[in-house]
């Protein structure tokens, strides 16, 4: 595939760029993440392949952000979906849907003893913030420095390059600690004596396992100091267990968040935790104050909790997990062999589980490089595959698989050749960036 065939996709991105700062409505999805002449505008998935307005067709990785696990426009959701259409999508009142949705999250979830939807991860993290300094009387929040994403909010944004428009004095109301060495916390908490509210982290992410003994020790400090644990379960909820990470790992927080998947790319999302805590935003003891906690218009809507619920179902009697993680393991084997073949095991790597793998790219010095990155996504695009990740769904057959190892292949053999060449020979584009950064 060459720039004549996106010549479509360029011209309606040029436009989007014009009414969308940014050219998208997330940044990950941004054109500065992709080769300026071959970033994909899409119309249509199913499955795991997608469809360009050029009419060009790809295998997808990555599949909206990790929010579709069961494939684009899946059939069980879709049925579930037009079914709750005619009932209407928002009301005065909650509706029994509503009652029957937490039940059947609950009934997955079973950690959890309360639950309140929203509309988006970033609102569900940011309750549970509230929450948990509303619970404590604390202001500072303890945040895992080395996992790259919690929330849009100022809270977290404000420790990222990208801070401009929040002030320091909020900033400052938000400290971090290591992943895999409870010493970090233990010190933050020496530091900061009955001052953090809450911890939050992922309690496994695609570059960390955890070490044995600190969840479990993590979980005692939090306990010991009064401190509210949460989990955030964005990315592993609905991916590693059906039960979160959590079950997974054996260890419960006090609040959890859930997303992405739930609604297998409608907009849902879930806090979820202990009765006591959850319960203070709605009617609490009369001797505790309420918190303002997710009172969101579109919360609750028919067709997010229709599409919740029909995944809900499928991964309790389809072994959605279970595919993924198969046919994951699979994936990554195979890359894993084209890799070493073409003598790139320095210069390319994979890392996390197979339901979970993200590529690293390096350059001929070793050192990280967004230029070989936009080599590779470059060479696979033109290959018809669209993986900003390896992060598969269980929608991604063998004849999909077989075909994404095909174009690595390919895409591997240009990628060893600049490094040995000159990159400078083999690259038709601007190289991309990192999402935070502080200037264009």
């Amino acid at each position: 595939m060459t720039e004549s065939k996106t010549l479509r996709s360029i011209e309606l991105r040029r436009q989007l760029n014009r009414l969308v700062p940014g050219g998208a409505h997330t940044y990950a999805k941004g054109d500065d993440q992709y080769p300026e002449h071959l970033a994909p505008l899409l119309v249509r998935g199913s499955g795991c392949r997608v469809t360009d307005v050029d009419g060009n067709g790809y295998i997808e990785y990555g599949m909206g952000l990790r929010s579709v696990t069961l494939g684009h426009a899946d059939s069980r959701v879709l049925d579930a979906v037009r079914a709750q259409l005619p009932d209407g999508a928002n009301f005065t009142r909650p509706t029994e849907l509503e009652l029957r949705t937490a039940e059947d999250f609950l009934g997955l979830i079973n950690t959890a003893e309360m639950v309140k939807f929203t509309k988006n991860g970033s609102d569900a993290t940011s309750a549970a913030i509230r929450l948990a300094r509303a619970a404590t009387g604390r202001e500072l929040v303890a945040i895992c420095g080395d996992q790259p994403f919690f929330s849009t909010d100022d809270w977290f944004i404000g420790t990222t390059a990208m801070n401009a428009g929040i002030p320091k004095s909020v900033r400052d109301l938000t400290v971090s600690f290591r992943y895999n060495d409870l010493e970090s916390l233990r010190r933050l908490l020496q530091a900061h004596p009955d001052q953090i509210a809450c911890v939050i982290l992922e309690a496994m992410s695609v570059a960390c396992e955890p070490a044995a003994g600190f969840l479990e020790g993590l979980r005692a400090l939090c306990s010991e100091h009064g401190v509210v644990l949460v989990f955030d379960e964005m990315i592993t909820g609905f991916r590693y267990h059906n039960g979160g990470a959590q079950q997974l790992v054996g260890v419960t927080p006090d609040l959890s968040t859930f997303g992405k998947a739930l609604g297998n790319g409608f907009a849902i999302s879930a806090l979820a935790g202990r009765r006591e805590l959850m319960e203070l935003g709605g009617f609490p003891p009369p001797d505790r104050d309420r918190v303002f906690l997710l009172s969101t218009t579109h919360g609750a809507e028919g067709h997010a909790l229709a599409a919740a619920r029909a995944v809900i179902t499928a991964y309790r009697n389809d072994g959605i997990i279970e595919t993924m993680q198969t046919q994951g393991a699979k994936l990554k084997a195979a890359l894993t062999e084209v890799i070493s073949a073409h003598e790139l095991t320095e210069a390319f790597t994979l890392t996390g589980p197979g339901c979970n793998f993200v590529y690293g790219t390096r350059d001929g010095e070793g050192a990280p490089s967004q230029p070989f990155r936009t080599l590779f996504l470059q060479e696979l695009l033109v290959r018809g595959v669209l993986a900003p990740s390896f992060v598969i769904s269980a929608a991604h057959g063998d004849d999909d698989l077989d075909e994404t190892v095909d174009a690595v292949d390919g895409a591997l053999a240009v990628y060893a050749r600049a490094l040995d060449g000159g990159i400078e020979h083999y690259l038709n584009s601007r190289s991309v960036k990192p999402t935070f950064r502080g200037r264009a």
